[in-house]
């Protein structure tokens, strides 16, 4: 369950006349609880004004279209009312624009310049180089039942045969089949690595993403399951693949639906669960902003009040109901809270209509097809069908899928469904990306070097070398 901050929504902006030549590329980092993301502004100039685009290279977001915003006497003012989001900023003699990001009430300076800025965290040293020791093909294969095609890396010992295989799955939102996030290539170091000892990886872009076709934005777990069952299909026919050795491989949000596939197949020889989540959604999310709280210094009272809060949110979520109704719930649900805030704690002129408007925009994706499964959906069941041997591993330092509680349900689960072919692991020191760290908080996934944990990543491949002799 990635939880990075996505502050770049539908960045549009439209700029007045002014003195200075603002076209060309604008470069600016925001950095949010020790997390840094660079944004990058593209601004054309037509007969009719200015038009823009935005990046933001290191969530591979790119020409982001944008409208509404205005530069007069060196003033840029841009404002993103979906996102409740404005920047303002003044242009300087020396070609900088001195400015400050705000979303929800948060303020964050962000500068802006005409030099490109490095990649963040571009010190990777387990990225491996290519020439790879062994057969990298990229691969397209599809999905008949959703119609769409799903493009990814197979990787092969170099020596001919056959070979067992996994698919890696990846976790929450939109990701390519690097699992890339926050400056790291997580898949890319882990098909390294087992393709270096004997195993073959199918890792690919999730639908709608990078190479892949459709829709990511409409899609659930239930359909990224049969994206992934799609997968399974190609590798079957693939003469390099033994067929009785075909596993899964799931992080996070992957490892929910690693199961899915799996209970309903006879085709997967065995389930890797990294990180993967045993109680419903709404729970986990519970645990995982208090734990994020915590290590963030939020007080107790600050947390139970967060608590409340959203344990009212998603009581709301949790009633069948359509997406119309749901968000009035939640207008009606957020006007009655702004009513129990003591008028010395609101911000100066924040009257209730502001106030609901702030806190809708911030719960946009409550909305989403996935988000409302996400909160809804218990693994439990889906569990109970798997037969195959599983391996489920969680992080000790683990704040978005807590080790202990996850770990318990899922082998509760399984043990309920008869898998007596079990195996749990609570690796001390890792975090939820499975790298060695401090706190276990989001804002240091950027700044630790190491991507993949070499302890874990020998924990799987004994694992599965065990199960596949």
């Amino acid at each position: 369950m990635k939880i990075f901050p996505l502050f770049l929504l539908a960045f549009l902006f439209t700029l007045a006349s002014f003195a200075q030549d603002i076209t060309g590329q604008w470069n600016g980092v925001l950095k949010v609880t020790g997390v840094q993301l660079r944004l990058v502004f593209n601004i054309k100039k037509s007969e009719t004004g200015y038009s823009a685009t935005m990046d933001s290279p290191d969530q591979g977001a790119f020409g982001i279209p944008a409208t509404a915003a205005s530069f007069e006497d060196d003033k840029l003012k841009v404002a993103i009312t979906n996102a409740n989001i404005t920047y303002e900023g003044t242009l300087g003699e020396d070609n900088i624009i001195i400015g400050v990001f705000n979303q929800g009430g948060q303020s964050f300076p962000m500068n802006l310049s005409r030099k490109e800025i490095a990649k963040l965290g571009s010190n990777r040293p387990q990225e491996p180089k290519k020439p790879f020791p062994y057969r990298s093909e990229d691969v397209i294969f599809e999905n008949s039942q959703a119609e769409i095609l799903l493009a990814g890396t197979l990787t092969m010992p170099e020596k001919e045969g056959t070979y067992p295989a996994v698919v890696l799955i990846s976790g929450s939102g939109p990701q390519n089949r690097d699992e890339e996030l926050m400056g790291h290539k997580p898949f890319l170091v882990l098909s390294d690595y087992l393709t270096k000892n004997g195993i073959a990886v199918l890792r690919f872009d999730d639908r709608g993403t990078a190479a892949s076709t459709g829709n990511f934005a409409a899609a659930t777990s239930v359909d990224f399951a049969t994206d992934v069952a799609s997968a399974v299909q190609y590798l079957q026919a693939r003469p390099e693949i033994d067929k009785s050795k075909i596993g899964l491989i799931g992080h996070s949000e992957g490892g929910i639906i690693a199961p899915m596939v799996a209970g309903g197949s006879d085709d997967i020889d065995f389930l890797v669960l990294l990180a993967g989540t045993g109680i419903r959604g709404d729970e986990l999310l519970l645990a995982q902003q208090r734990l994020i709280g915590e290590v963030s210094g939020m007080s107790p009272n600050q947390l139970e009040e967060s608590a409340m809060l959203n344990r009212g949110i998603f009581d709301i979520v949790l009633k069948d109901q359509g997406t119309e109704e749901l968000k009035g719930d939640l207008r009606n649900y957020m006007a009655q809270t702004y009513r129990n805030i003591p008028t010395a704690n609101l911000p100066s002129g924040m009257t209730e209509g502001k106030f609901v408007d702030e806190q809708m925009a911030q719960m946009a994706s409550l909305a989403t097809p996935w988000m409302q499964y996400f909160i809804k959906y218990d693994p439990a069941p889906a569990l109970e069908k798997v037969s195959c041997p599983v391996l489920a591993i969680n992080g000790e330092k683990d704040l978005q899928v807590p080790a202990k509680e996850n770990l318990e349900a899922i082998k509760a689960a399984l043990a309920k469904g008869g898998n007596t072919k079990v195996t749990t692991m609570e690796l001390p020191g890792l975090n939820h990306l499975f790298q060695e760290a401090k706190t276990g908080a989001p804002s240091e996934y950027a700044e630790i070097e190491q991507t993949f944990s070499p302890k874990a990543m020998e924990v799987v491949l004994e694992w599965i070398k065990e199960r596949v002799r």
